[in-house]
């Protein structure tokens, strides 16, 4: 008898990586709206809204490969959480911040990235270990 957490489709591991990833994409397109200004252009909006959203769009294809592929969103969830405190911190350090203050305000974002990217690989491994089991 196939249960609620031993499916292909079910289990918090499962879905966990998937709706945060979700939750996590639509959150980060919120700060692209900072654009929208008094006194700019409708064009100048839309060329703003384009590149604040690169990530976003970036991050939400890999989610939807990363629906099949959960190594796909381990590797890339956790790699945008690399690069996000790098070129913050970067940036900071250029703009005179002290890096320990850099640093703790990146990772508020990026441990969400790094624990989404966990998730993923937790399912993965969940798979790879299931998939590998002979039956008897």
């Amino acid at each position: 008898m196939k249960t609620q957490h031993d499916g292909k489709s079910g289990g918090f591991v499962h879905w966990a990586p998937r709706v945060a990833s979700i939750v996590f994409v639509l959150f980060l397109s919120i700060f692209s709206l900072d654009v929208i200004e008094p006194g700019r252009s409708i064009g100048e909006i839309a060329v703003g809204l384009l590149m604040h959203n690169i990530p976003v769009f970036i991050l939400g294809t890999l989610t939807a490969v990363a629906w099949k592929h959960g190594i796909v969103g381990g590797i890339a969830f956790i790699s945008a959480g690399v690069l996000y405190i790098a070129l913050v911190s970067v940036q900071g350090v250029r703009g005179g911040l002290d890096w320990r203050i850099v640093l703790a305000w990146s990772a508020q974002i990026a441990g969400i990235a790094f624990i989404i990217g966990g998730l993923y690989i937790a399912d993965w491994r969940r798979e790879q270990k299931k998939n590998s089991v002979l039956p008897s």
